[in-house]
């Protein structure tokens, strides 16, 4: 696959994003965003996707672009490089941060691409941080804690980080959702987190496929009678993890063969 930064762009309403346009962007923490993957110029769950990014500015902004529109922008984009990339699409409000200004705003939609990727091949070792994010339910920017924590397990020895909320439930990693496996149940964290559009395809193809599946209260005691777990996002649908802190969980193929097998059972379609 080719890295050529040429084949990528940026674009702001349609259009392609000038300097004047981006330079307040590198300052800006008060936006939300989605992140995909396109093979063939084509999309999964972008259903999912369009929703985050409606009940996000719903939430941040007090209004929504509609979806149909949405689309468009990001169905130009993919026209605009080769079949398969990187999507990222970020809604912000030109009135900026810390300024009562944003509350009404209209969004404005920033849709960028880059070179196609699906993640490290893992398996992982995940440290256990006691943190809880902002918003959690948000895809938001201007998160430093998830690279401040990733740095932190890396000088740790361990490849990423999984967060731990007051109560002691494992909620997701930096930038990944959770995934455990008991031997006959996929299980998903019972806490405050994001819900990852991965997940969400996952979540609805297992049903489909008739695997059970359950939200159930994750410590770091209950790892030990467990049978796996994994770490999914817009890369990949499932990375087995093999221990967690000081806990150590047997690699479970089956498990993530079982995940990638209902991700690819979701269909890709044209975002046009």
């Amino acid at each position: 696959m080719s890295s050529d930064a040429s084949l990528y762009g940026a674009w702001i309403d349609g259009h392609a994003a000038t300097p004047d346009e981006l330079i307040p962007l590198a300052f800006a923490g008060f936006a939300h965003f989605t992140a995909m993957q396109v093979r063939g110029r084509r999309v999964k769950g972008l259903d999912l996707h369009l929703a985050r990014l409606r009940e996000a500015s719903m939430a941040l902004f007090g209004r929504a672009l509609p979806d149909e529109q949405v689309a468009s922008r990001i169905a130009a984009a993919i026209a605009a490089g080769p079949e398969d990339l990187s999507l990222t699409a970020t809604v912000f409000s030109r009135k900026g941060e810390f300024t009562a200004d944003s509350m009404d705003a209209e969004p404005v939609v920033l849709v960028r691409t880059a070179a196609p990727s699906s993640g490290p091949k893992g398996p992982l070792r995940l440290a256990a941080v006691d943190y809880e994010r902002p918003l959690a339910a948000i895809k938001h920017v201007g998160e430093v804690g998830k690279t401040h924590y990733l740095h932190q397990a890396i000088r740790q020895g361990f490849d990423d980080a999984a967060f731990r909320d007051r109560h002691g439930r494992l909620s997701e990693a930096t930038i990944w959702n959770l995934a455990f496996w008991d031997g006959d149940a996929v299980i998903w964290p019972k806490a405050a987190m994001l819900t990852g559009t991965t997940m969400g395809i996952v979540q609805r193809q297992l049903e489909r496929l008739g695997i059970p599946q359950r939200r159930e209260e994750i410590t770091l005691e209950k790892l030990q009678s467990l049978s796996g777990a994994a770490v999914m996002n817009s890369w990949t649908p499932g990375i087995a993890v093999t221990a967690i802190g000081s806990n150590v969980l047997p690699e479970a193929r089956p498990f993530i063969a079982l995940l990638h097998d209902a991700y690819e059972a979701e269909p890709a379609r044209e975002t046009s």
